[in-house]
């Protein structure tokens, strides 16, 4: 299934950054989602790990139901942060953090837990036990977080691994397989307990051209086919908008920019053009800040 076979009925939320499709001209992105729609949401929520360093600063963002939704921008923009909010690693400085409807930073011990339980996340670059083998670490969730006998287990992993194409390496090591592979099998731990949200992180992230199309493919099918509701953090651009549905852009831990595919392949916006075509030069400077070159080589 492909983007263009989608329905790309996605929530605009009322953030501080407009939509790039009614900023630039280009063609509005989809609806609102309908009240009581939106599965995950960011109101106004800021971050920072000192006061000094402030990681996320009034971000706004809404994912609906059953939908793929991307969060992209430069490295350490605040992307992996948006996710361990999600997770309830850390909590918002300010602003909510809503999981269903619940706020994720009220949560008790055991209600944390039960949520965590209905997370998947792919972490970047896999992050496989070493010493298991496949089937083991696809197994690792379900004999941890379940009571079923093995052998129901066993045909679950397999059933799984299937899913992703690489049931023939069940008794295989991490080591044995490819970069494009074992990212597959970190896949297939992802959806292991048929999560009702997967977190992807840098998925793509080494990979060769045609592992990079089959995870992002596998990501899509498997959402629909499973009735998921996902987060893919990247800044991989042609893959995503080849299989989101819609996209947020993260500048120095804000949102400056959002909209659904067309919306953002159409925009003219300074800082998603910059983004999307890979220019050196825009919004987003080369240079870290620093003295003047008269300064340093006086």
């Amino acid at each position: 299934m492909t983007v263009a076979d989608a329905s790309l009925s996605i929530a605009a939320p009322a953030a501080s950054a407009a939509p790039v499709g009614a900023a630039a001209g280009a063609p509005a992105p989809s609806s609102p989602c309908a009240a009581g729609d939106a599965l995950v949401e960011l109101k106004d929520v800021s971050f920072g790990y000192t006061k000094d360093r402030q990681i996320l600063s009034g971000v706004t963002l809404t994912v609906p139901r059953g939908k793929l939704v991307a969060v992209m921008g430069g490295s350490g923009c605040g992307k992996t942060t948006v996710l361990r909010l999600l997770c309830g690693q850390i909590r918002a400085g300010a602003g909510e953090v809503l999981v269903g409807g619940k706020p994720v930073a009220t949560m008790k011990r055991d209600e944390m837990y039960a949520h965590r339980r209905r997370l998947g996340m792919l972490f970047q670059f896999g992050a496989l036990f070493t010493d298991m083998t496949v089937f083991d670490n696809v197994a690792f969730p379900m004999h941890e977080h379940t009571d079923l006998p093995d052998e129901i287990i066993r045909d679950l992993v397999l059933m799984k691994l299937n899913a992703v194409g690489l049931r023939g390496t069940a008794q295989l090591k991490p080591s044995e397989l490819s970069g494009g592979m074992a990212r597959r099998v970190a896949l297939a731990r992802t959806i292991a307990l048929d999560p009702q949200i997967a977190l992807y992180d840098e998925p793509f992230a080494g990979l060769d051209p045609i592992s990079l199309s089959v995870v992002g493919q596998l990501i899509r099918r498997l959402n629909d086919a499973l009735g998921m509701t996902s987060i893919l953090v990247t800044h991989d651009v042609a893959e995503s908008l080849k299989i989101v549905d819609y996209i947020y852009f993260i500048s120095e831990g804000k949102v400056v920019a959002h909209g659904d595919v067309a919306s953002i392949k159409a925009s003219t916006d300074p800082f998603v053009r910059q983004f999307v075509d890979g220019e050196p030069d825009g919004p987003v400077r080369f240079h870290y800040p620093a003295k003047t070159l008269a300064e340093d080589f006086a």
